[in-house]
Order: C-alpha cells, then structure tokens, then sequence
C-alpha cells in the first residue's frame, strides 16, 4: 500500500492512513454486522471496484503475461470475497470478521509508521523499495496488540488467538507485498484513484486479498475451533 513519498510527507501520509480507517472501519463493521444484503452489496461493490481496477492493471503488463494475470488475479479477488461471505456466516463468524479489518487495518498503520520511524534493512527492495524488516514486525506488533485488547474484552485471552493474530498480519503484508510486485510489473503507482490520496480500492484492500482466505481456511481446518467471542454490542 505504501508509495515513493519524499521523507517530509511522511506525517501527511499516515494521517491519510488513519483518516481512511477512522472513516472506512466504522462503515465496514456495521455493514458486516448487519449481514443479508448489507453485507452481500459490500462484497459485491468491493470485489467489482477491485475486478475493475486489476483488469486496467493488466492491460499494462506484458503482453505474454496478460492471460496468466488476468485469471489468477481475478481468481484470488473472488476467493477473498466468497471467503469473506463464507466466514461471515461460520460460528463466531461476525466477531472474526470484524477482529480481521480491525487487525489488517493495525497492521497496515503500524507497518507504515514503524518502517517511516525506524528504517533499516529492506524487506523485499525488488518488490517495494520502501517496505522494511521494522515495518513487517511493527505492523505485526501492533495486530497482535490490537487482537489482545479485543480478547481482553471479551475475556478469551488465549494463545492460540494471538499466534493466529501474528501470522495473519504477515499473510497481510504478504498480499501488500504481491500487489506492489504486480503494480511494478504493470509500470503503475496506484492500481486506481478511487480514494484520494492514497490510490485505488486494491491499495486499500491488498492485505485483505490474502488474510481474508487465509483466516476461513484456518477457521474450517480446525473445525471452527478459533474463537473470539465478544460480548453483545457493536459486533
């Protein structure tokens, strides 16, 4: 999600960061809770914007490549969205969907800041010149602090639940990471210019791509053993 800003824009940029989660998180939370068709047309809008924006991406990579993009692209973007639908309608289902855009949210904000603060060794400089080993582990940090405090108030501190929070942060920064190698491949800064300031729907949604999958199949391979059952309220 992160892009080449000179190191004076650092703060204009996490401030656009924490604006789009103040303003998306709630939206997104309330849409999930209500589920039936609130949740069907954010699917929906949310993995045709994304459709929309990968298939003008593809058209500016190489011309060999465009097939094998465009199918698998198209291919992971549906899978993170009947995920999402699936998941939603599991056991416990709504509170980890919720727990899950709060955590790749976390994730994206603390990678970015801890990355901006601390700099260091490159994660992956072929990739996204930008991206460091301190912003990977920042962003996991504050995932799992985020999920801790989401356990403590529902009174389920276990470890398995904050193990799961740390890996899926990776798996997050992961999709980031795979959707800044295909806007390298395609020549491209943004994959759109849906939000201003900070690019398209998939610059937004990347970390989502691949947590989002990653949490159901967790979820269905141990029987729905994961849980975080928060008390009657918002969620």
């Amino acid at each position: 999600m992160a892009r080449s800003r000179a190191a004076g824009d650092g703060v204009s940029e996490l401030t656009i960061r924490a604006l789009s989660a103040l303003v998306l998180v709630p939206i997104a939370a309330v849409l999930i809770w209500s589920g039936g068709w609130a949740l069907t047309g954010l699917v929906i809008v949310a993995v045709g914007l994304m459709l929309v924006e990968w298939r003008r991406m593809v058209a500016a990579f190489p011309v060999r490549d465009r097939v094998i993009a465009l199918v698998g692209g198209v291919g992971v973007i549906l899978l993170c969205g009947v995920s999402a639908y699936a998941l939603r309608n599991a056991p416990y289902g709504l509170d980890l969907l919720v727990w899950l855009v709060l955590l790749v949210v976390a994730t994206d904000i603390g990678a970015y800041a801890c990355g901006r603060t601390f700099g260091g060794p490159k994660l992956a400089p072929r990739i996204s010149p930008n991206k460091t080993w301190a912003g990977l582990l920042g962003g996991m940090a504050v995932a799992v602090l985020v999920t801790i405090l989401c356990a403590l108030w529902a009174g389920q501190m276990r470890g398995e639940t904050i193990l799961v929070a740390a890996l899926l942060s990776a798996v997050s920064q992961g999709g980031d990471l795979l959707e800044s190698w295909c806007k390298r491949r395609a020549g491209v800064k943004d994959s759109g210019t849906l939000i201003p300031g900070h690019g398209g729907i998939l610059d937004r949604l990347d970390g989502f791509l691949t947590a989002t999958p990653a949490l159901w199949l967790y979820h269905v391979g141990f029987d729905g053993g994961l849980r975080l059952d928060l008390p009657p309220g918002p969620f």
